[in-house]
C-alpha cells in the first residue's frame, strides 16, 4: 500500500497555488491549502475531490507564529506526512517612497517574507527526521531588481529569496530540496483579466502564464534526483522583455 503523503500550500488562491495543489493531487498527494478565508477555499476542494483527489482546506494567517506551528502538527498528526510544502503569498502593493508608511512596509513583509520563515521553519522540522522533502519559494521580479513604487514589496522577496538560499545551504545535505522561483511576467488570474485588459489580451500570444504551467514545473522540481537539484529557476512569457 502506497504511504499517503501531504502537500501544504501556503496561500492557495484561484491561480497559480490552486493549480499546484490540483497538480500534486492528481499524483496521489493528499492537498493541505490554506488562505486567510477558509470558506475561499471551497471550489477549490471541491474540484481536487470531483477529480478524485483528497483536500483539506484551513483559514490560517501565515503571519501568525501560533497559527503556523498548530496547523503543520496538525497535517503531521491527523492526515498525512508533508512531503512538499510551498510558499505562494504574494503581497503585491504599489506606494511610492513618500506614501508607504511603516504599517504597510511591515505588513508587506510579514506576509511576504515572515511568513515564508515561520513556515520553512516548522516544515523543516517535521521533515528533517525523515531526512527528504522539497520546500518552494515562489518568487517575483520583485525577489532580483526593485522599482519605483515598490519599495516594500520588493524589500520583502528580497528577503524571502535570502531566506530560500540559506535554508538550500543548511538542508541539502540533509535530504531536503529547497527551491526559489521566480515568476517573471503576468500571470493569468481574475486581477490582471479585470484591471489589465489590454495585458490579458496577450493570452492569445502566449504572453501571460498560465498557473497550470508554473504547476507542472513545481512538480517537475520536485521529482528531480538529488544528484541535478535545482535552488533558483525562472519563468516568463517569451513576450517579456528583461
Amino acid at each position: 500500500m502506497q504511504e499517503a503523503k501531504a502537500i501544504l500550500v501556503i496561500g492557495a488562491g484561484d491561480a497559480t497555488g490552486g493549480a499546484i495543489a490540483r497538480r500534486f493531487a492528481r499524483e496521489g498527494y493528499i492537498a493541505c491549502v490554506t488562505r486567510r478565508s477558509a470558506d475561499k477555499l471551497e471550489p477549490l476542494l471541491q474540484q481536487i475531490r470531483a477529480d478524485g483527489g483528497q483536500a483539506h482546506g484551513f483559514g490560517s494567517d501565515a503571519r501568525q507564529e501560533a497559527e503556523m506551528v498548530a496547523l503543520v502538527e496538525q497535517i503531521e498528526r491527523e492526515i498525512a506526512p508533508i512531503e512538499v510544502a510551498v510558499f505562494n503569498i504574494g503581497a503585491n502593493v504599489r506606494f511610492g517612497i513618500t506614501e508607504t508608511t511603516t504599517r504597510v512596509y511591515t505588513k508587506v513583509w510579514e506576509m511576504a517574507c515572515l511568513g515564508g520563515f515561520l513556515m520553512g521553519r516548522e516544515v523543516a522540522k517535521a521533515m528533517l527526521p525523515r531526512g527528504r522533502g522539497t520546500i518552494i519559494f515562489t518568487g517575483a521580479t520583485a525577489s532580483l531588481r526593485g522599482r519605483e513604487g515598490f519599495a516594500a514589496f520588493a524589500g520583502a522577496k528580497h528577503a524571502l529569496r535570502a531566506l530560500a538560499q540559506s535554508m538550500a545551504r543548511e538542508l541539502w545535505p540533509r535530504g531536503i530540496h529547497v527551491a526559489h522561483t521566480i515568476i517573471d511576467g503576468a500571470i493569468d488570474t481574475e486581477f490582471i483579466r479585470s484591471n489589465f485588459p489590454e495585458r490579458y489580451a496577450l493570452k492569445a500570444q502566449a504572453g501571460i502564464v498560465e498557473p497550470a504551467h508554473i504547476a507542472e514545473a513545481y512538480w517537475q522540481i520536485h521529482r528531480q534526483p538529488r544528484d541535478a537539484w535545482t535552488h533558483e529557476t525562472e519563468f516568463r512569457p517569451w513576450i517579456e522583455t528583461w
